[in-house]
């Protein structure tokens, strides 16, 4: 969401990229530089087909936004595949019965869905479409001083008693509503995938979700500016990835 990616984009002075994405889709990217590295951030845009002018939420923009950023990415390079790694930033539900917080930053083991519900035989398991982040979060999340686990995503910012329930059977920390389907453009794409992602509401602690959301989108958005570029440092850092450290 805008809001969401806003902090961040200006914190970095990121600049919008004119003509990335298809002029008959809503979605935006903006480009610039943390130290040696390079940053595309891309958000969603507004609704235009049902021309409600909202922030384009859900699996659908989220899946199409990140397939398209990728291949355009390609035709810049000359073919190249220079996408290092697929950063899902953004805002969350937590959860009381898994230690969460409103402005707990989680780092993402791993995603799941839990509205896509398939009773055949087969279909189950492609329905909950578990993948384990390619990062492992452990080390990280403990040297910044996050969280992490398993982010669960639907198309609803509220959710079903069934729902809940395989929530609780994919052990997740976080709700959304596009990790799962970035994570799922990722592993098509044979491209590493993590999530960064701030709690703006506690899920079973008895509050409207929308009204916490609201109430606390502006802090979590500044959480976000903060934390990624923590996160990027860590993970760019030349002696890490050289196995020096």
């Amino acid at each position: 969401m805008e809001a969401e990616a806003t902090p961040f984009v200006e914190h970095l002075e990121l600049k919008p990229v004119e003509d990335f994405f298809p002029s008959n889709t809503p979605f935006l990217a903006f480009s610039g530089a943390h130290g040696k590295t390079k940053v595309t951030v891309i958000t969603m845009g507004k609704d235009t087909v049902y021309e409600t002018g909202v922030d384009n939420v859900g699996t659908v923009p989220a899946s199409l936004a990140t397939y398209l950023a990728v291949e355009k990415i390609k035709t810049m390079n000359d073919g190249n595949d220079l996408v290092d790694l697929i950063l899902n930033a953004g805002t969350c539900g937590g959860f009381n019965r898994m230690g969460g917080a409103i402005g707990d930053v989680y780092l993402t083991s791993g995603v799941a869905n839990h509205d896509r519900r398939i009773a055949i035989p087969g279909f189950t398991e492609y329905g909950h479409g578990k993948i384990a982040s390619d990062i492992d979060p452990t080390n990280m999340a403990k040297e910044l001083g996050f969280k992490t686990g398993i982010a669960s995503t639907s198309n609803s910012l509220d959710k079903t008693d069934t729902c809940d329930e395989i929530m609780k059977d994919h052990n997740a920390s976080v709700k959304d509503m596009e990790a799962a389907a970035i994570a799922y453009i990722a592993k098509m794409q044979n491209l590493p995938y993590m999530g960064v992602k701030v709690i703006t509401d506690i899920v079973d602690g008895g509050r409207p979700s929308q009204d916490e959301f609201f109430e606390n989108l502006a802090s979590a958005a500044k959480s976000l500016q903060s934390a990624l570029p923590k996160v990027m440092d860590y993970l760019c850092d030349e002696k890490r990835v050289n196995g020096e450290l």
